[in-house]
């Protein structure tokens, strides 16, 4: 009986649906799992047990719904509090105004490499490119030197400083998003700033009252892009940052992660926290995001 009505189904999908739309659903399942299973085995076993965890056999779904690692993370009355709210504060100091500082000024530098006339610009454009393409690894150790002995000379500390870490992190996010909006700019019609120009606009008043308003989609992209880096940069904050109170999000997951008792519970806790902002932001502006991106990626 159970046989005939897989027989049945089958029959049905077949008259249904055609060979390339049965391998394209399949294929389409077997990525959709790929991509999301990871994020739903972090949120799913920060609320298991170590037990659970660390069992030979694979728990898919925990028990019960145990708060005991975001309670580790944000109670003080626990026993082992984390204070990770000071940790999210930090993240948020560093990321938001890397995102908007470097929209600023990727806005200037991409509108003058798209609209005005000068000898190099060219090479100006690929040589801001190439500096995206290095490693960051490679550029941690010059960046340090050149801040230190420029805090040595103005009476600053690179060590635990968080508007350093920023500059920093506008080293690695400048050339990407001011080749993303050079190829934007590219895509407006140059007609209609020239009219705006003619009407008695200042040369800043066309970016502020035509370029700007078009542009939305592309500073939306180059926002979230990066807010992002900002947000889960490691390497840099490991480097620049020593107090436990300054610590980013990325750093106090990671001594969490190293701490002699293992608690691998509260380490998906706090990657649950760290994932989700992020998560919620490119879902609430994903139409200005996609829109960007495909404008931004053709060069004009």
């Amino acid at each position: 009986m159970m046989e005939t009505r897989r027989m049945n189904l089958i029959q049905h999908m077949a008259r249904r649906f055609s060979l390339r739309q049965i391998v394209f659903f399949l294929l389409l399942a077997f990525f959709l799992t790929s991509i999301l299973f990871p994020f739903y085995w972090m949120v799913s076993s920060s609320f298991k047990t170590q037990v659970e965890i660390g069992g030979r056999q694979p728990v898919y779904i925990p028990s019960a719904l145990r708060l005991d690692a975001y309670r580790e993370l944000f109670d003080p009355s626990h026993p082992s509090f984390q204070n990770f709210s000071v940790n999210i504060l930090n993240s948020l100091k560093v990321s938001i105004p890397t995102a908007l500082i470097a929209v600023v000024l990727s806005v200037l530098g991409a509108y003058a490499i798209a609209r005005l006339k000068f000898k190099g610009k060219n090479v100006l454009l690929n040589g801001v490119l190439m500096v995206y393409l290095l490693p960051g690894v490679l550029l941690i150790i010059p960046l340090f030197s050149m801040l230190a002995n420029i805090g040595d000379r103005l009476g600053f500390n690179v060590q635990d400083n968080l508007g350093v870490l920023i500059v920093t992190y506008l080293a690695q996010t400048l050339p990407v998003a001011m080749y993303m909006l050079t190829n934007y700019f590219r895509t407006i019609p140059d007609e209609i700033e020239q009219a705006a120009l003619i009407d008695g606009c200042s040369r800043l008043g066309v970016i502020w009252r035509v370029t700007l308003p078009l542009a939305i989609p592309a500073l939306v992209s180059v926002f979230i892009y990066t807010f992002m880096i900002a947000w889960n940069e490691f390497l840099y904050a490991l480097v620049f940052l020593n107090s436990r109170d300054l610590f980013t999000m990325p750093i106090k997951v990671n001594t969490i992660f190293n701490d002699p008792s293992p608690r691998p519970h509260v380490v998906m806790a706090a990657s649950t926290i760290m994932t989700i902002p992020v998560v919620v932001l490119f879902l609430a502006l994903e139409k200005y995001l996609e829109e960007g991106l495909t404008a931004g990626g053709v060069k004009g």
